[in-house]
């Protein structure tokens, strides 16, 4: 009788699945970055107030926020190479609408429609083409790869822009297009979890089901609130640099704002790249001083008036964010795959991230509408969020 175990489940690295996936993954955000500093140079164009701009990207973020008890459900039953396809497909029609002049809120609701069918098959698609040993590296060439598109879709938006909005559009547009091109090279893989049947009252059962899981188990719920506090305050600190540029430093143009978000980028792919290296899934406390340090670096940005500080205090912010991020969605993939599917997993965060996201830019929006000084937001938020990442970290101490 034989007494061998089963053997472990070892997948490489690298495959032609994954270069794939890499591949469309740097044109997919490279092309949000760059319609998003293009969309705003159109509001900027057509004399929009300047409270539209965070609203513009609140219409975006309710897309997700809409159809999270579905996106999930929908990245498990088919291949996710495909719905990164329908995904991708989505936005390049909600950049063809922007160029064409439809309402640019609705047009970007549309592309935010496609990011929200596309996250979860993206990220969930990484453990069912290496194994939970290399989740964290794979991870780490994800967000290099999303970083790096963030690096130069962000001076692209903007550099196109104050040469032609147009022309930013046209080539976002065609970005998308070459994005989804990509995702037909990705292997078709099994559904996860094939749906049959499926009404409005089994999805959302079944969502709110994988949401309690999730909530109750100690290392999702901790990544869950991790991650939402990354990328809510990541996002409204895309909108006070573009405030914060004009009062600050005097340039009114379209382009500074990008290259100082470009420099963020640039600190994530070092934060993110060290991550991979230093950090394993036992050990991702080793992440939450990374993540106070981003609100301390962004409340310091109220002191900075040259370019040259700004960027590398810019820096520092993105290679803290980088090195906090990349350990906190690893161990989400892991134990969602465990428990719920990755699919539902991510869908589930994006729920999390985007309802921050909406949070805080609403309150950066109420703060701009009652006339707040940018420099007196920029210190309340870092701290703020510095004191939010701090307290996940006591907790997470008290639980251990």
């Amino acid at each position: 009788m034989s007494t061998d175990s089963p053997s472990p489940d070892v997948r490489p690295l690298w495959s032609r699945g994954m270069a794939a996936v890499l591949f469309a993954q740097f044109f997919s955000a490279f092309g949000d970055n760059a319609v998003l500093f293009s969309a705003l140079a159109l509001l900027k164009h057509e004399a929009y107030p300047g409270w539209a701009a965070p609203l513009l990207q609140q219409f975006f973020v309710a897309a997700y926020i809409l159809l999270a008890p579905f996106a999930g459900p929908f990245a498990d039953s088919l291949p996710k190479g495909r719905v990164m396809l329908f995904g991708n497909g989505l936005k390049l029609a909600g950049a063809a609408g922007l160029l064409v002049g439809l309402n640019p809120f609705a047009a970007y609701a549309l592309i935010g429609v496609g990011a929200a069918a596309y996250s979860p098959a993206k990220y969930g698609i990484l453990g069912e083409l290496t194994s939970g040993d290399k989740l964290v590296k794979a991870n780490g060439l994800m967000e290099s790869s999303t970083i790096a598109a963030i690096l130069l879709g962000a001076i692209a938006g903007g550099v196109l822009a104050d040469w032609s909005v147009p022309g930013a559009l046209a080539v976002c547009a065609g970005v998308y297009a070459v994005a989804a091109a990509a995702n037909l090279l990705i292997p078709r893989l099994p559904p996860a979890h094939p749906l049959a049947g499926a009404s409005l009252s089994t999805l959302f059962a079944d969502f709110s089901a994988a949401v309690r899981t999730l909530w109750q188990h100690p290392d999702t719920r901790f990544s869950v609130i991790g991650t939402s506090l990354f990328w809510g305050s990541g996002v409204t600190m895309r909108f006070l640099l573009v405030a914060w540029v004009p009062v600050a430093l005097g340039l009114a143009d379209n382009a500074t704002p990008a290259y100082l978000n470009a420099m963020v980028a640039v600190g994530i792919v070092l934060g993110a790249g060290l991550a991979g290296a230093l950090v394993r899934l036992d050990q991702v406390e080793r992440a939450l001083p990374a993540g106070v340090g981003i609100g301390i670096a962004v409340a310091l940005l109220a002191m900075v008036q040259s370019l040259g500080p700004a960027y590398m205090l810019l820096a520092v912010v993105g290679a803290c964010g980088g090195f906090f991020i990349v350990p906190l969605n690893a161990l989400l993939q892991e134990r969602g795959k465990e428990t719920v599917g990755a699919g539902h997993a991510i869908a589930i965060q994006n729920l999390g991230e985007n309802g921050a996201m909406l949070a805080m830019l609403g309150l950066y929006t109420l703060a701009l509408g009652a006339g707040t000084p940018v420099l007196l937001i920029a210190p309340l938020f870092g701290l703020g969020l510095s004191a939010a990442i701090a307290a996940l970290w006591v907790a997470r101490r008290r639980q251990r």
